[in-house]
């Protein structure tokens, strides 16, 4: 499987359904993947992207540190396919010399790759599959910031822990 190396691009929200979007560019290159996620999971890219620090770990800071405190290390990310309009992901750990793959959402593989320091790559089928971006998006976090951008900050200080049903 030939893979292409990306890195992120923005997250932003659809302009019909609110939802957000994490959008994914080649390294070397103009293509982009545009992938809808949850809100959880965009919030846990931008925190990561914007170096916000909380006084707890979230989910995928202890992710993280279980790995570490395993002994184990996060090599890589690799959104792999399209299938039914969802896309799929692996995450690849290494431990012990021992490689290993684990199935994954792009959305938890990415927050995940974030904070581990991992390279993101993604199919070249995937991306020939993909639906291109047409119009340059409003950045609400992401490489290129732009004067919108401090909409993500206020989604992110607006957000109600209780919503959540824990403290944040």
């Amino acid at each position: 499987m030939k893979a292409v190396k990306m890195i992120i691009h923005a997250i932003t929200l659809d302009p019909d359904s609110n939802s957000p979007i994490l959008i994914l560019k080649e390294e070397h290159g103009d293509r982009t993947l545009p992938i809808w996620i949850g809100l959880l999971e965009a919030t846990a890219i931008a925190t990561e992207m914007e170096k916000l620090q909380f006084a707890r770990p979230m989910t995928h800071d202890l992710a993280i540190n279980l790995l570490k405190a395993a002994g184990v290390n996060l090599i890589r990310i690799d959104v792999t396919e399209l299938k039914d309009n969802t896309y799929y992901a692996e995450i690849t750990i290494e431990s012990g010399g021992n490689i290993t793959k684990v199935d994954s959402r792009p959305s938890d593989a990415v927050a995940l790759a974030l904070r581990a320091g991992a390279d993101i790559y993604v199919s070249e089928s995937v991306l020939k599959s993909a639906m291109p971006v047409e119009n340059e998006p409003t950045i609400l976090s992401g490489d290129r910031k732009d004067k919108d951008r401090d909409k993500w900050s206020k989604i992110l200080e607006e957000l109600d822990p209780n919503a959540f049903k824990y403290k944040m």
